[in-house]
């Protein structure tokens, strides 16, 4: 039995508007600090030996491609839902039994990588494991940090969230620093710097979430459960593919030197997603709260045309300025290479920021079906194909031009995403606006 419902009054639209523009303001100088402290471990890269940054790209590229966002948003719009119901019992069940299935599917996926660990790092061009074995903590702490980031976004605690994102930023810098200045470490002391980053946001999260997810639970329809977070599964998965798959396939395709200026480039460019990120951040909870409630919202223009004109304004100052900030960030050697491919690098990232926008409004909705998430889900796998099948046509081609080639699939995927989501967006107003119809 569920407990009544008590119908709080609607906050007026310029109250919601401040409350959004308050909120999404701290989170989004939250999210840029935080992205600036951990974009300063990149600076170290003057201090390591050749080849061991672009190693460091590929270990972060891997905790990137994990479903920390489809992990994260689901919790989100589980909290949500359960504290516009009251339900915080259920809620409390649900936290646990998906904290567990994560650390199971983490075992498992750790006996696979080492059992097959000489095979992992030939095909890397790698020979020492322990950068290796951090990352498998790393991925621990990584599938578990967005579980508690989603209950807070959920409960939009936006405050103690964004001092989470900070204190990841800190702790990485900070260690990854002392292990590489001091103790002469390569790239398995900087993801030693990510590991002791992540657990100091996941204590912090914890801490403030324990309430909910340490409380009394009751028994949850699990069929239910896997309706609602399936959808959102597979169109955040598919939007974090395309966001960072490019890496690990450069890697395997590439020398670690050009690997390296590759991924100085893919840093500097995704930059631009800490500034715009946190609109969508703080909309999406605050849809799901409205859309259990049965209340209209009209924060989706205001997101879309902030985000795009954000995320154009950055891509222009950043294509501009570009070969002088990576001059002063990092080596001499990266100017040529990185200058060159970094206008196409945040090119590409700017219909993914807005098509993220478009996915969140879509998934917030108790309405959305399972086909949209399923078409979003197509162009991520069309994209892994793609880029799996370039490999001959790379051979012919210098680096510069490979790297560029990469790229042009890479905005080319996320303008047709763009383009998914928009008319799917279309068609559901669409639908909403239609007369009912009488038998």
């Amino acid at each position: 039995m569920l407990a009544a419902e008590t119908t709080a009054p609607p906050m007026s639209e310029a109250s919601s508007h401040r409350s959004f523009f308050r909120d999404s303001g701290w989170l989004m100088i939250a999210n840029i600090a935080g992205g600036v402290l951990m974009w300063a471990v990149h600076l170290l890269n003057r201090f390591i030996a050749p080849g061991q940054y672009g190693s460091f790209g590929t270990f972060l590229a891997v905790v990137m491609v994990l479903p920390t966002i489809p992990l994260q948003m689901v919790m989100a719009q589980q909290t949500a839902r359960a504290l516009a119901h009251q339900r915080e019992r259920e809620l409390s069940g649900i936290i646990r039994f998906l904290l567990g299935l994560t650390t199971l599917a983490w075992l498992l996926g750790a006996v696979l990588v080492l059992v097959f660990q000489r095979a992992i790092l030939a095909q890397w061009r790698m020979t020492d494991p322990v950068g290796l074995w951090v990352t498998l903590v790393v991925v621990l702490f990584s599938l578990w940090m967005p579980m508690f980031w989603g209950v807070l976004q959920g409960k939009q605690d936006f405050l103690w969230l964004g001092w989470s994102m900070m204190s990841n930023g800190i702790g990485r810098v900070v260690v990854a620093a002392l292990a590489v200045m001091v103790l002469g470490a390569g790239a398995a002391g900087m993801m030693t710097g990510v590991l002791l980053g992540l657990a100091v946001a996941l204590a912090l999260g914890a801490w403030e979430t324990r309430g909910l997810w340490l409380g009394p639970a009751i028994r949850f329809d699990r069929a239910s459960l896997l309706r609602q977070i399936l959808p959102l599964a597979l169109a955040f998965l598919g939007f974090q593919i395309l966001f960072t798959a490019d890496t690990i396939f450069v890697k395997s395709y590439f020398k670690p030197a050009t690997v390296d200026f590759y991924v100085s480039a893919g840093t500097m460019s995704r930059a631009l997603m800490w500034l715009v990120l946190p609109l969508a951040s703080v909309m999406f909870p605050k849809l799901v709260h409205s859309s259990a409630k049965g209340q209209k919202s009209n924060l989706l223009g205001l997101v879309l045309l902030g985000t795009a004109g954000l995320g154009v304004a950055s891509a222009l100052g950043l294509s501009l300025l570009g070969p002088w900030v990576v001059g002063i960030i990092y080596k001499a050697a990266y100017i040529p290479v990185a200058s060159k491919i970094l206008p196409w690098y945040v090119s590409a990232m700017v219909p993914l920021a807005v098509a993220n926008v478009l996915l969140n409004d879509l998934m917030a909705r108790p309405a959305s079906k399972l086909w949209p998430a399923l078409g979003v889900f197509a162009v991520s796998v069309a994209y892994l194909i793609t880029l799996t099948q370039i490999h001959p046509t790379l051979i012919h081609l210098t680096p510069e031009d490979g790297l560029v080639l990469v790229l042009k699939l890479m905005g080319g995927f996320n303008l047709l995403l763009l383009l998914v989501c928009a008319a799917v967006t279309a068609i559901k107003k669409q639908a909403d606006q239609a007369p009912p119809t009488y038998c």
